[in-house]
């Protein structure tokens, strides 16, 4: 029979075991970039997090590397399933660890969000990594993915589109002058073409929440699957960062339980500035007296008196911008901007 005593001893063990290539994220100090993207370079194609089912979809993704001038590569459990998850945590994360150590790969494309990759954060060789600072790019779930990696090693990593995602002309020009020209980019909200003659602009607004620009290294990505890593050693440094924040398909008590654990955790009082992009099919519930998105963003960040706007085009919906992560910007939240003051890639 166990005692309480070995059952405690052995769970230390086995968190240890788990967890004992993460440092805490202040250990990292040195930035580093990634080689830019050239013709002809070698994209890594993993399944990170949810399963792939259909044969048509990694047919529809390679087509897409192909398009963009670059050689796919399949991940060796790229079509592995696991329940709802793209194959065993350390498999999964096996096909991260041998694309960065491969030569012939430039960067890492996941096929999907879903959920799945906190699961295998800890499998992850770090100091491979480090010593072969590649492009990795994508968004949703991917959140923890790129944030852990850029936790750990300081890597700069990339909030932007993924295999499965529309790959239509603007979303393809942002990945291009960020990945393959090395651009500093300006990213601000798109006219809609419905706009165009009005007298007033309807969509894509921005709402400033607290006026004036700020200047720190940008980090976020999705709500939910960034406060679920909070407290952990694959969380960024976010002393004078630019914390960016979306979400998809949530109830406004969900988000309001969500923004209100970042606040107690101590998440915003190290920011130097704030943005919240987009949030579709967050509408409030029909149940009396339910507080709109607008007023929860407002009640949490209108206090800290940091600049902040709301309503960036950040998120699940058509362009996925290819966003830098831990890139210096600068963010002007009277006109919805954010400036970047580096290149991403060298």
């Amino acid at each position: 029979m166990v005692t309480r005593r070995q059952f405690l001893a052995h769970a230390a063990t086995t968190s240890f075991s788990l967890t004992m290539g993460a440092k805490p994220a202040l250990a990292v100090s040195r930035k580093l970039k990634p080689a830019r993207l050239r013709p002809g370079a070698g994209v890594g194609l993993i399944s990170p997090a949810s399963a792939t089912f259909l044969e048509e979809e990694i047919d529809i993704v390679v087509d897409a590397i192909h398009g963009l001038g670059l050689v796919p590569y399949l991940a060796p459990h790229l079509r592995d399933r696991y329940g709802y998850l793209g194959g065993k945590d350390i498999d999964r994360a096996a096909d991260v660890n041998r694309f960065f150590a491969d030569s012939k790969i430039a960067a890492l494309m996941p096929m999907r969000g879903g959920w799945g990759c906190s699961r295998m954060l800890p499998y992850l060789d770090y100091q491979l990594i480090r010593r072969n600072p590649k492009i990795i790019v994508g968004f949703s779930d991917i959140t923890t993915l790129i944030l852990g990696i850029h936790a750990q090693t300081g890597l700069v990593t990339f909030h932007g589109p993924q295999g499965l995602t529309s790959w239509l002309p603007d979303q393809t020009e942002y990945f291009r002058r960020i990945l393959f020209g090395g651009e500093m980019v300006t990213f601000e909200n798109l006219k809609d073409s419905s706009d165009t003659d009005r007298l007033m602009r309807v969509k894509n607004r921005i709402q400033t929440i607290n006026p004036g620009k700020a200047r720190g290294r940008l980090i976020g990505g999705n709500l939910s699957v960034f406060s679920g890593i909070v407290g952990s050693p694959y969380v960024p440094n976010l002393k004078g960062a630019i914390l960016f924040l979306e979400d998809v398909h949530e109830n406004v008590y969900r988000l309001d339980r969500l923004i209100t654990h970042l606040k107690v955790a101590g998440v915003f009082k190290q920011i130097a500035g704030f943005i919240f992009g987009q949030c579709p099919d967050c509408s409030p519930d029909a149940d009396y007296g339910s507080l709109t998105l607008e007023e929860v963003v407002w009640d949490h960040i209108k206090p800290l008196g940091v600049p902040a706007f709301f309503g960036a085009e950040i998120g699940h919906i058509e362009t996925i911008l290819t966003l830098p992560i831990g890139v210096e910007v600068e963010i002007d939240a009277n006109l919805g901007k954010i400036q970047m003051l580096e290149p991403a890639v060298t």
